[in-house]
């Protein structure tokens, strides 16, 4: 696994760590690390609905196309 140093101005820091104290994250870091996989989550569909509409027409779905 990776890992990475963040920088963050005090009122982030105090921040995050307020937002740190709740039952699914136990640390500051772990909160950071819930916010980005969230983040990912919607990105991820994103990108591939917008792969899609960016690769160009595609064929039309008629019966001729489900008979083959």
């Amino acid at each position: 696994m990776a890992t990475m140093n963040v920088s963050q101005s005090d009122e982030l820091k105090q921040f995050t760590d307020t937002q740190a104290v709740t039952p699914s994250c136990g640390s500051s870091e772990e909160y950071l690390r819930e916010c980005v996989r969230k983040q990912h989550a919607v990105e991820r569909p994103r990108t591939t609905l917008l792969d899609g509409l960016n690769s160009g027409l595609g064929q039309v779905a008629d019966d001729a196309f489900f008979a083959e």
